[in-house]
């Protein structure tokens, strides 16, 4: 026999080994058993959690999400922060921003909701957190309508003169209270009075808000009478126009009832009445 040549035996053994080799190359490289169909002739391995025999049903621990594997929950990133409020909005054609701030009322503030609802037009309401809270059904309602519910600060102070801490107090349990009721926090925040200062704008930014300020003073705080607060939203309506008003703070009958007349006016005058959102800036 040639030394190159194996006993038939040891040829046999060989093969034998390299079956089995290859046997288990494929059971470690292969796909994972748990996923290849017809793997498991009697069914796959009992899996995690409720017995496996058990009768097919939604159980709660089915139902139960895997909070361990959860993403975490999306915040939009901060504005940045500015150095003065928006005064008018920029690029919505023909249309104009209804504002009402103090509120809520319940004394007004259903008043107005129902003559918005009417002409299916929406605005945005900067309310004030120490009546926010104790009207939060009045919230709901207002974003049920669609409206925009923005931060007009606690107490209504003027923010001046207040330290960083009671600014960033004021306006954090306002925007609390209306993501508590609404489930959103405000984007947009004004500052009582108009009066704005640095800090403000940096609190504001870091609780994920835009400064808005208005371009109309319909001045309905004044109680002026309807007739005089309807002539001066005739007189300043223009595109991007933000008009401000009031549904809290004071006797606002005025305020309800020139509502009625100059906003079918200015609809028939061409004008859409729109919320802001933090994509209408100019």
């Amino acid at each position: 026999m040639k030394k190159d040549q194996m006993y038939p035996g040891r040829r046999a053994m060989l093969r034998l080994a390299a079956c089995l080799g290859a046997a288990t190359a494929v059971r470690f490289l292969g796909p994972d058993a748990a996923q290849t169909p017809g793997r498991y002739p009697s069914g796959p391995p009992p899996a995690a959690g409720p017995q496996a025999g058990a009768p097919a049903r939604f159980s709660a621990y089915r139902l139960r999400p895997m909070t361990a594997y959860t993403p975490p929950k999306f915040r939009p990133a901060r504005p940045p922060v500015r150095r003065r409020p928006f005064l008018r909005m920029g690029g919505i054609g023909r249309s104009m921003v209804l504002t009402f701030d103090d509120g809520p009322d319940p004394r007004y503030t259903p008043d107005i909701l129902r003559t918005l609802r009417r002409y299916d037009v929406r605005a945005i309401f900067f309310v004030c957190g120490g009546m926010a809270v104790e009207n939060r059904d009045l919230l709901r309602e207002m974003a049920e309508d669609g409206h925009v519910v923005g931060n007009h600060t606690w107490s209504h102070p003027l923010i001046p003169r207040l330290s960083p801490d009671r600014i960033r107090a004021e306006l954090g349990r306002t925007s609390d209270v209306v993501e508590r009721t609404i489930g959103h926090a405000p984007d947009w925040y004004r500052a009582p009075y108009g009066a704005w200062n640095r800090r403000s704008f940096e609190i504001g930014a870091e609780l994920g808000m835009e400064p808005l300020a208005w371009t109309l003073d319909t001045l309905d705080w004044r109680e002026p009478g309807t007739a005089a607060i309807i002539r001066r939203v005739r007189r300043g309506a223009g595109p991007g126009v933000v008009v401000l008003s009031h549904d809290a703070g004071g006797n606002r009958r005025q305020s309800v009832e020139a509502l009625r007349t100059y906003l079918p006016e200015l609809l028939d005058a061409g004008y859409r009445i729109t919320a802001p959102s933090t994509a209408l800036r100019g």
